[in-house]
């Protein structure tokens, strides 16, 4: 094995963290839709690993493909560069989406107040919204949508970093040296993700919204949808 090899190994695991730390499309969507939805930690990490495997396994897919057939790097870019867009503005679209019905939501549970009329007429009223009385099983279907939409904009998103990092050792004709590099990257990016979310979605569990709890869902979608334009303008 090349010695060039361990270097891009120690390469591959700082940029993996750097580009996953930096990047709040890694790891925000799966935090505020957590909490806008009530998952569960388990099924918010579990969520946050199935879409970070299809992130990185698209990239590594275009890169071997480009080293077997000898596709130069200057093409493969322009396609990463590509799907980047097309990730981004699918995280817009989704987010702001997502916001509206929040919204709608929201206005349409307003909590109101119902007067009741008791034996000997006496007479109470009582809040409530209807948030939770409509659990139909078309509902529960149309929830789990969200988990296959997250994860279709991750494979649709490109890891950037890993192409350059993985076309020496393929130019090289080390396999495993390709594989280590890809795999260190790999697992530093998953693991970051999954570290970020895991400690962010167990902290705001405890954050109480109070009267703006109904609009979580819109405030989920804003925050998905400034993501995708931080990307997308901002580069991050």
């Amino acid at each position: 094995m090349s010695t060039a090899i361990p270097i891009l190994v120690g390469t591959a695991a700082l940029i993996g963290f750097g580009h996953t730390l930096c990047g709040p499309d890694h790891y925000l969507p799966f935090i505020v839709i957590g909490k806008a939805r009530g998952w569960s930690l388990t099924r918010t990490l579990w969520i946050t690993f199935l879409c970070g495997i299809g992130h990185v396994a698209g990239s590594i897919a275009l890169g071997v493909l480009g080293a077997t057939l000898g596709i130069a790097m200057g093409k493969l870019e322009f396609f990463e560069a590509w799907r980047g867009n097309l990730a981004a503005q699918a995280l817009i679209i989704f987010g702001f989406t997502y916001c509206i019905w929040g919204i709608h939501r929201a206005i349409r549970n307003k909590p109101h107040a119902h007067a009741h009329v008791h034996e000997g007429n006496s007479v109470h009223t009582h809040k409530h919204s209807h948030t939770h009385e409509h659990a139909h099983p078309h509902g529960l279907n149309a929830r789990n949508i969200t988990p296959w939409v997250l994860f279709t904009i991750f494979v649709l998103g490109p890891c950037e970093p890993l192409i350059p990092l993985i076309m020496y050792p393929a130019a090289e004709h080390s396999l495993s040296g390709m594989l280590l590099v890809a795999g260190v990257f790999s697992l530093v990016t998953i693991g970051t993700m999954l570290t970020v979310v895991m400690v962010s979605a167990w902290g705001i569990r405890f954050v109480k919204l109070g009267p703006i709890e109904r609009y979580s869902h819109a405030l989920a979608g804003a925050t998905i949808c400034l993501s995708g334009l931080a990307i997308q303008f901002l580069g991050l």
